[in-house]
Parts: C-alpha cells; structure tokens; sequence
C-alpha cells in the first residue's frame, strides 16, 4: 500500500523554519517600495516571486523591480536554514517504509542552490517542485499536481504537509488529503482547512499519516 501513496512538503514553515527571517525582509521590502498593504509580509505567504512582483510590485520600473529582486537574492544568499523539529527524520522514515515523498516550494533555484548545499534536500526527495517549474503558484494546484505527476501518484493517494494559507488551498483544490503545520498560522486558524494540525514532527508516526 505504501508504494500508492505519495507524501508531499511545503518548504518554508515545513521542512525549514525560515518564515520569521522572511517576515523581517517581506516588510522591509514592501515598506521600502511601497506595496501599500497591510502586513504584507503574511499577505504573500506561499506565494511565488514573479506573483509577488507581477501583483504587489507592478508600479516599479524595471531598475527598480531590479533593485528589489537584487535586495532579495543578498538577504537569500546569507540566509540560516534550521529544521523543523523532526522533519528531516520523518521524511526519511517514510523513504524506508516505500513512500514516494515529493517538496513542493514557491522558492526560486537561486534559493534552492543554497539549501541543498546545507540540506541536502536533492538527495532526500524524489521529486521538487520548485517555482521554476510552474507557471500559476499557489493557491493554484498546478504545483502539487505536477508533484503527483512525477511520482506517478493518484491526487487522491498523496498527502501534503503545508503552513501556509495558500499552500493549503492549492493542495485542497489539487484534491489531497492536507496536514497543516502551525509553525505559520495557529492551531485554531487551521484545524477547519486541514484533516489534522501537527507542530512540528517529533510526535508524528507514519501510522497517523495511515489513518487519515
């Protein structure tokens, strides 16, 4: 049975704790080049980059919208990659139980480059979907779909691990079961979007993952 199911990851806010450092760069970005939205920094949780420009950033001109993406790539290239409690271990639990697991992140392969050199998540994972790979991020399920698409696995038989808001709604409408982590949002904004809401993986057994 296992072999049929597959086991997907959001990145930030999943398999990495990361979302506090992107808080301080979102808001100094947004407050810098007047995105003119209100906690702008949660509003663009598990969106894309070119979605982030193309809907908050459009009024900039090109050395602008340059200078923003130059500011981003500086603050990526020095970032600090601590793991979720437990997940690196769970995700490789399930490889030894015969589960296909798959990370699906609206992070660039500039970003990529520098967590696989620290993490290693090339090796760990079947497939990654990164931003590249699409071309609508989530909430559009496109991303997980593909992720299925690659492990061969039925939407149905795959289950995703997510934080934040859209990231649950794209694997909702890609029609997979969803397990929220409230490393993002709390307990109590989640457990109605999601089948069940972990903190983190150190309590967690594939025998819950079976069960959902």
């Amino acid at each position: 049975m296992n072999k049929d199911i597959c086991v997907l990851f959001d990145m930030d806010g999943v398999m990495i704790d990361t979302e506090t450092q992107y808080d301080v760069i979102w808001k100094h970005l947004g407050d810098k080049y007047n995105a003119g939205i209100e906690n702008f920094e949660k509003v663009i949780k598990g969106t894309t980059l070119p979605n982030i420009l193309k809907k908050y950033f459009s009024h900039l001109n090109e050395n602008e919208l340059k200078s923003l993406e130059d500011e981003l790539d500086k603050f990526e290239a020095s970032m600090k990659f601590p793991e979720i409690p437990g997940s690196v271990a769970f995700v490789k639990s399930l490889k030894d139980a015969g589960f296909k697991v798959g990370l699906v992140t609206s992070s660039t392969n500039t970003k990529m480059i520098g967590v696989n050199k620290e993490k290693r998540f090339d090796m760990l994972f079947d497939t990654i979907v990164s931003a590249e790979r699409v071309v609508k991020g989530k909430p559009d399920p496109e991303c997980f779909l593909l992720a299925a698409k690659d492990s061969h696995a039925d939407p149905q038989n795959c289950i995703v691990f997510e934080d934040s808001f859209a990231g649950i709604e794209a694997a909702t409408k890609a029609g997979m079961t969803v397990i929220g982590v409230s490393t993002t949002n709390s307990v109590e904004s989640l457990k109605d979007k999601c089948a069940k809401v972990i903190p983190n993986f150190e309590e967690l057994s594939i025998n819950d993952l079976l069960v959902l």
